[in-house]
């Protein structure tokens, strides 16, 4: 048995294997070459086409634009490598002596059999094409969708939305299945603060002390680039059970809220208890009853 396998290997299968290297080795590595320098070709005519043809005027800022383009640019990355490395299959089969002919009919067949089964990847395809179109969101942007699951989008295809949370876990999310998308970093983004302040505190102080905290925030050089408004004292917005509920809003570029609201946090805590304004927390009062001890009983002797 052992002898008849090298016989086959040594008298037909390598002397066949050479043969074939020889008349067509060269046009196989010149295919695969050459799809792999049209695929890098195209992404990069794709990716000028698409920066040339995006307007700055129409975005806030250059940010705005960058995260436009580079959602376009991923956009395409599948569809050209998918044609390219497809031809270059057929191309291939080719070489190998296969006939391509039945295989391209079959495939147009198949493609009307998943257009009638696949009805729900046809949904995911169909809204991503809108989101696309309306530019709902980039690569880049920080998104809840659905309310549900939140997260940075790290990628963005015709099929689905992928992001990452705060946690580093991954979630695919199919584009059909998406019916609300909230975008928190479109454009521009506010502070929106909520904090409680003690009843016995004189309010308009609180005002005043909140509005230089916020002015002085944002003329820091640290902070300044990050605030479009400074953070300011809007109104009294509720009488709590302990505190009385003020809120702050401000005006960030995109993605800056949270920093800048942390920082401010941290201004007001400090300033507050320099200005001897108080941050109440929620105090429960429990009253103890003591029950009246009960009378002795005294034993009694038989005389």
């Amino acid at each position: 048995m052992l002898e008849s396998i090298t016989t086959f290997l040594r008298d037909e299968l390598l002397p066949g294997l050479g043969n074939f290297t020889k008349e067509h080795g060269v046009q196989i590595l010149i295919i695969i070459g050459l799809t792999y320098i049209a695929r890098k070709f195209a992404m990069a005519f794709v990716a000028k086409v698409i920066r040339k043809a995006i307007v700055s005027e129409k975005f806030a800022t250059a940010h705005d634009e960058r995260q436009r383009e580079d959602t376009l640019i991923g956009i395409t990355k599948t569809p050209i490598r998918v044609a390219l490395w497809g031809i270059a299959g057929m191309l291939l089969l080719s070489e190998f002596g296969v006939n391509t002919a039945p295989i391209i009919a079959g495939a147009s067949i198949v493609g009307v059999a998943l257009g009638f089964g696949a009805q729900s990847l046809v949904k995911d395809m169909i809204s991503g094409i809108f989101m696309l179109l309306e530019n709902q969101y980039r690569v880049g942007d920080v998104v809840e969708l659905n309310q549900t699951v939140s997260g940075t989008v790290e990628a963005f295809t015709l099929r689905e939305t992928i992001l990452r949370d705060l946690d580093g876990m991954v979630h695919h999310v199919p584009n059909g299945e998406i019916t609300i998308a909230t975008n928190m970093t479109m454009d521009f983004a506010n502070v929106n603060l909520d904090i409680g302040v003690g009843y016995d505190d004189d309010i308009e102080k609180v005002e005043k002390v909140v509005n230089e905290v916020g002015k002085k925030l944002a003329e820091d050089e640290n902070w300044q680039d990050d605030i479009l408004e400074a953070p300011q004292f809007l109104r009294i917005n509720e009488f709590g059970d302990s505190a009385v509920i003020i809120k702050i809003i401000g005006k960030t570029k995109p993605m800056k809220q949270w920093g800048v609201t942390g920082e401010l946090r941290k201004r007001l805590k400090i300033a507050f208890d320099k200005e001897g304004i108080e941050i109440p927390f929620p105090q429960t009062v429990m009253r103890s009853v003591t029950e009246p001890k009960k009378p002795s009983k005294k034993s009694t002797s038989k005389k």
